[in-house]
């Protein structure tokens, strides 16, 4: 097979929602579907120690939630199917932002009974900004909840993106008789159980579906369904592609019901590996040379071993282990002799990937995030990964003087991962954590405590408003506690103003002085 048609397999994506709303459960049913579980862990069957295959880190399996981005890789169907599951915990990290930069589309899962919540406005703004087509599915229907049409409505008016139902319910909770299926013009009939009965349309009219159609819920449904096919928006597939509809889903994830027929659909429609910017140009998947990007590092994914892994995009060429290539950034060349591909914390040696494939290479404490890999004489760097402006600041202190060796180690190896960021106090050098939210910090003690061996002291400064300066504009006699001036890891200037109120004070007060948001839209350009 050859490389375009290598290419053309490829389906890598994100899942992204709120906690609750059923992600890591469609995870699951998803690797169920690629044969590489038996049976699907549930947060309900953590009490019997069945714990959910995507949660790999221990306080993950305490909590039942997931705080690292997984990577899942099978095939399905003829395809080569690469599943990046992020937190959806209110508490993510910046590596949550970050893993969006790794992925073609997005599966976007709203819980029925809720509709969208506020973390999943935070991760539809970053999707939204770099074009990647979203795809939604409306969990939870076997429970009483809002209505379709409602929750299509606030999906349009909080999100800013049309919407096109792939599928619309027929009742809900103990009421739900099935789906209408619009791409495959049949009715999706609910059992009850983990069965479900595909009838064509042109079927509905046998008397052994009597029961059925006269059904009123089944009856009203249809009625609706009619209007939404007469008054609603035309289906564009270019339109989805580019970010501006969502085709929308309808079923659950934990019956399941539904869900083999939103990834058939799903599967057909999201876009293979695209080509992405680069300061060389435009750099094609199917270029014979291999490059890649790093996009998060874990160390002791395997405590055992206290092992680093830096998980790669593969953007272009044939990516083959053992191969040599060059770090862009230095031009030093380096042997990618440890490969590997997960499920979780399983991992398999990984002889060959391609453009849109994720894979994790040994990290010898040489790699940064948002490092280019690059094969061949020409050096280039893919466009630079956003970074995104902590929300909540900490001093970090150990509590053991005695142990200042493990504890520098530990901050720099666990900031290296992208998680939290590591300021120093202008005038004492005092450490400063920064983070999305309250969870990196917990996570954060957790690890010094069990990899590093180092209990660590953090002190609140409170919820801040991070602005970078130029070098040249920095006077220290204008910076106190309240608008406080540090540095970050690469050594630039930054102020953490208390709130807004102080930063608009201070931009009235010295206009002169540029105040640079990270937040920047242009960042996020990273496809052609």
């Amino acid at each position: 097979m050859n490389m375009h048609e290598e290419v053309q397999k490829r389906r890598t994506f994100a899942i992204i929602s709120h906690p609750d709303a059923g992600k890591t459960t469609m995870t699951e049913k998803l690797l169920l579907f690629g044969n590489l579980i038996r049976s699907a862990g549930t947060v309900k069957g953590k009490k019997s120690g069945k714990f959910a295959t995507s949660d790999w880190m221990e306080i993950e399996k305490q909590r039942g939630i997931s705080v690292t981005s997984s990577v899942m890789n099978f095939p399905y169907q003829g395809y080569q199917v690469n599943i990046l599951d992020t937190p959806g915990h209110e508490d993510f990290s910046e590596d949550t932002y970050r893993t969006l930069t790794a992925v073609d589309s997005v599966v976007m899962i709203i819980d029925a009974t809720k509709g969208i919540e506020a973390q999943t406005i935070k991760l539809f703004k970053v999707c939204k900004m770099r074009g990647i087509p979203i795809f939604t599915f409306i969990n939870k229907l076997d429970r009483e909840g809002r209505e379709p049409l409602e929750l299509l409505e606030e999906i349009e008016e909080v999100l800013d993106i049309e919407t096109y139902p792939m599928s619309w319910p027929a009742g809900m909770g103990k009421r739900f008789l099935g789906t209408f299926d619009r791409h495959g013009k049949q009715f999706i009939q609910y059992n009850g159980n983990e069965d479900e009965t595909y009838i064509p349309y042109d079927e509905l009219d046998d008397p052994e579906y009597n029961e059925l159609v006269s059904n009123p819920i089944y009856e009203a449904a249809n009625d609706e369904f009619a209007l939404v096919e007469e008054a609603g928006d035309e289906f564009s597939l270019d339109a989805v592609l580019s970010g501006e509809q969502t085709p929308v889903f309808f079923g659950s994830a934990l019956a399941p019901f539904g869900v083999q027929n939103f990834f058939d659909t799903f599967i057909s429609m999201a876009p293979e590996p695209a080509p992405r910017k680069a300061t060389e140009g435009v750099i094609s998947p199917d270029n014979p040379n291999f490059s890649g990007f790093i996009f998060k590092i874990q160390a002791n994914m395997n405590p055992a071993h206290r092992d680093r892994v830096a998980f790669l995009r593969v953007c272009s060429g044939k990516f083959e282990r053992g191969m040599s290539v060059k770090l862009a950034r230095t031009g030093k060349p380096i042997k990618l002799a440890q490969s590997q591909q997960f499920v979780a914390s399983d991992r398999d040696t990984v002889e060959e990937a391609y453009a849109g494939d994720i894979i994790g290479v040994y990290d010898p404490n040489a790699y940064q995030i948002g490092d280019t890999l690059v094969e061949g004489k020409s050096l280039f760097e893919y466009q630079e990964l956003p970074q995104f402006p902590p929300e909540q600041f900490q001093r970090v202190t150990a509590k053991n003087v005695m142990k200042a060796k493990q504890f520098k180690k530990g901050i720099e190896q666990l900031v290296q991962e992208g998680a939290i960021q590591l300021y120093k106090h202008y005038r004492s050098e005092s450490y400063i954590l920064g983070a999305v939210g309250e969870l990196q910090y917990e996570v954060f003690q957790y690890r010094m405590r069990n990899e590093y061996n180092v209990e660590v002291m953090l002190e609140p400064i409170g919820e801040r408003v991070p602005r970078w300066l130029k070098s040249d504009q920095v006077d220290p006699s204008m910076y106190d506690e309240r608008n406080m001036l540090v540095r970050d890891r690469s050594d630039n200037y930054v102020v953490l103003f208390k709130n807004e109120f102080s930063l608009n004070w201070f931009k009235d007060n010295h206009p002169d002085i540029e105040l640079i948001d990270l937040f920047d839209v242009n960042q996020y350009d990273q496809k052609t």
